[in-house]
């Protein structure tokens, strides 16, 4: 049966995660009304309560998790334009968001990329190639709270925001990844690698 929502208490570890290949990981995730209801908010709860249980040891090895730093609705079957975030940056800043019908207003034309690739929850293998991405972005969304706001991400944080809004049109990170040669880079472009 297709789950319409998770209550916040309900812990999600790898057996609700959907892997590549289902067919809603490849599509475009419908708009989330806002304000949010009360079942949204406790599925995004629920979404980033697996993101922290995943990146503590103790309840990681407990459940089996695979740590993550973001999860898209989708990837755990909902069919909802929302997303969360928790992780520190290399400046110690943490981006713990409930992120609701996000859109990229604007980006840098510099781009950067992650050194080692990327991975993804719902990709069970290594995948090797560097994954272009934006090095700054500015978005507007609504948090879990119905309020707007507006973020501007550069680095890391930008490369995992745009993973994830990547879930919501239905793209995977290795589409971005050149067919011919993983490791070869975007010409005509400034870009360097995250570290």
């Amino acid at each position: 049966m297709k789950k319409m929502y998770y209550k916040s208490d309900y812990v999600i570890t790898m057996k609700d995660i959907v892997r590549e290949g289902q067919p809603i990981l490849a599509q475009k995730t419908k708009e989330v009304p806002v304000p949010l209801s009360e079942e949204d908010k406790e599925s995004l709860t629920s979404m980033m309560n697996y993101l922290k249980n995943s990146q503590d040891p103790e309840l990681a090895k407990k459940y089996g998790l695979r740590p993550g730093v973001g999860l898209s609705a989708n990837q755990v079957g909902l069919d909802k334009r929302m997303f969360v975030t928790y992780f520190t940056d290399f400046d110690d800043t943490l981006y713990e968001y409930h992120i609701v019908n996000p859109k990229i207003i604007s980006h840098s034309v510099s781009m950067t990329y992650l050194p080692e690739g990327e991975g993804c929850l719902s990709v069970d293998r290594p995948v090797e190639g560097y994954v272009p991405r934006y090095e700054k972005i500015k978005i507007k969304a609504f948090d879990i709270n119905g309020q707007e706001i507006s973020l501007r991400l550069k680095g890391y944080a930008s490369i995992v925001f745009q993973h994830e809004m990547d879930h919501l049109n239905g793209i995977m990170f290795y589409d971005h990844i050149n067919k011919e040669n993983p490791f070869k880079l975007p010409e005509n472009v400034a870009i360097k690698s995250l570290y």
